[in-house]
């Protein structure tokens, strides 16, 4: 019998079909949670040989697309979505090479292959009558929704949220970046211990996001064996030292490509270094508003849930996103005496 997610088992088990670990309940401080706590379904978009999984949460108002960040998923917008559904409709794609998605290539991540597998998902979803949609992209997810929102192809996009990445910045820690890879274990002997260790050793500091959004950057690993002497069985699923071939790609020319995306956006930061020459002019002739969340590491909408879902309905509101926009106490009044 598989063991429960989050239980001290070191069994083989824990993973499904797909060998991603599965979901199950756990009294452990860093057992694994269920995404059903926080979307109320999951879709598997096919797209010729390939299956992108999107999870969705909400009924009403404009589509919040969500693109996370390298070696996540789409489960590290979970706790945002809870909060947000309530007011619009989420969308989060697990990219490919990652979570629950399938492709012919799941090495390729190359930025044209990535914002064409977001153009894929949004028109075979949406079809011939999308919704009013906003992207939300963090990190190199960031990235790959403000070169979709550049490419004016989408003609109900009415908004851009890019979450903790700048170009300058990007550029210059990607020397750093196969040594921090390295530094991270190559496998843990639980998924709980996986968890333990993003929120203690890792980037992560929400232990309630981690509880959600790890389990799916893992996978089970027969062939690593068990022993006393060795942690073993859970690797990472994406293999992200494999792709660095891609990161310039992914960042390079992206402050004026954010500069010209035909729509309202807004910048959120986790730090007030970040802006490099082009945004700096750009934020001082109003193209763009620029908010610094406080208190936060890299992934903004994990860390501080709450904060970050009312800065974007905040912006969802102020620009009138929908048929209607939405409604958020205090905002309108706001609006009149300004």
């Amino acid at each position: 019998m598989a063991p429960v997610i989050g239980e001290e088992d070191q069994s083989p088990g824990g993973a499904g079909t797909s060998g991603i670990p599965t979901w199950g309940s756990s009294r452990s401080k860093f057992g694994a949670l269920p995404w059903t706590d926080y979307f109320d379904e999951e879709l598997d978009v096919e797209i010729g040989q390939d299956s992108f999984h999107v999870y969705l949460a909400g009924t009403q108002g404009p589509v919040l697309f969500c693109l996370h960040g390298g070696g996540s998923s789409g489960l590290s917008f979970a706790l945002s979505a809870r909060m947000l559904k309530e007011k619009v409709k989420v969308a989060a794609m697990d990219m490919r090479g990652h979570g629950s998605t399938r492709t012919s290539d799941d090495l390729d991540l190359s930025a044209e292959t990535l914002c064409q597998d977001v153009l894929d998902v949004i028109r075979t979803m949406y079809k011939n009558d999308p919704p009013s949609i906003v992207l939300i992209g963090h990190s190199m997810g960031g990235a790959i929704a403000t070169r979709v929102a550049a490419k004016r192809v989408l003609r109900t996009l009415a908004g851009l949220i890019v979450v903790d990445v700048v170009e300058g910045t990007a550029i210059a820690s990607l020397i750093h970046m196969q040594k921090l890879l390295s530094n991270r274990p190559p496998a843990f002997p639980s998924v709980e211990k996986a968890i333990e260790w993003n929120v203690k050793g890792g980037s992560l500091r929400n232990i309630d996001s981690a509880r959600v959004s790890i389990p799916p950057t893992l996978k089970y690993n027969e062939e690593r064996k068990c022993s006393i002497y060795s942690a073993c069985s859970y690797v990472w699923l994406t293999p992200l030292e494999k792709s660095e071939r891609h990161w310039r790609g992914w960042y390079e020319g992206l402050s004026d490509i954010f500069l010209s995306a035909p729509v309202a956006k807004v910048l959120l930061l986790a730090g007030t270094d970040r802006l490099d020459k082009s945004l700096t002019i750009g934020q001082m002739q109003g193209k763009f508003q620029m908010i610094v969340v406080r208190h936060t590491g890299h992934a903004i909408q994990e860390d501080v849930p709450e904060e970050f879902s009312s800065l974007v309905l905040t912006f969802v509101a102020r620009n009138r996103i929908g048929a209607h926009g939405i409604d958020i106490p205090g905002l309108i009044r706001q609006r009149r005496s300004a």
